[in-house]
């Protein structure tokens, strides 16, 4: 036993990796794994990958759990996450501050980076605010769609276009090199969204999954929990 087996949204492997060395000092266990877009992640399971612990939304981990693919005693909330607008770095800050400069700012970007409009949280939320902003056709061909937000954030980073722009979850841009969280989508456009952990029903190493969610919610983390970009599940 090297390593602990992980299924995550993308949302957590910032935070995740920045514990992973005090978890390693306290059960000698890596963390290895898979982190991407929530359907994604979820189908693995269900086709038989091996995980000891699940992070996703809470309303995925919540099917998962009716499915029997996660222990129902051991789902937590680890906290809220805010869909983004993330730019490269150098680029001039866009201000997203109603829906009207939302807009603006998605019609003046000569690419436009996102996750999965299928399987992530954020791509599929995306998908919706064009649709609602009403620009869907107009943007479809600066689309540069990839499989999770750390992928898109990391070629946001990487891009020669000359006003690109990214949206994700705060988290993957926070812990993405070479990009900056330029501000949350304004309201009316806005979500946030709650991630779980759970520990899965054919886990190896189910106590040392239920450690790694401790220390992932621990009141000590809070401070971790923040810098990552994860809103305070708890009081």
């Amino acid at each position: 036993m090297t390593a602990l087996n992980i299924l995550s949204g993308g949302a957590a492997q910032g935070l995740v990796a920045s514990l992973a060395p005090q978890f390693k000092a306290q059960t000698g266990l890596d963390i290895a794994g898979e982190f991407g877009a929530v359907g994604a992640m979820a189908d693995k399971l269900r086709a038989g990958t091996k995980a000891d612990i699940i992070i996703l939304t809470a309303a995925i981990i919540a099917r998962l759990a009716e499915e029997n693919w996660v222990a129902p005693a051991s789902i937590t909330d680890i906290g809220l996450v805010e869909t983004a607008v993330a730019i490269r770095a150098g680029d001039s800050m866009v201000k997203v501050n109603d829906a009207a400069a939302l807009r603006d700012a998605l019609l003046a970007a000569d690419a436009i980076f996102v996750p999965d409009t299928k399987a992530s949280t954020a791509g599929i939320h995306v998908a919706k605010v064009l649709e609602q902003l009403g620009i869907t056709g107009e943007v479809a061909a600066r689309l540069r769609i990839f499989p999770n937000g750390a992928t898109a954030m990391r070629q946001l980073a990487e891009t020669d276009a000359i006003r690109p722009i990214g949206c994700t979850q705060s988290t993957e841009i926070i812990s993405t090199n070479g990009v900056i969280l330029s501000g949350s989508l304004p309201r009316g456009c806005d979500l946030s969204t709650m991630y779980t952990a759970a520990v899965a029903t054919r886990a190896a190493h189910a106590p040392q999954a239920q450690g790694l969610i401790d220390l992932l919610i621990g009141a000590g983390q809070r401070e971790v929990r923040t810098r990552a970009g994860f809103i305070d599940a708890r009081p």
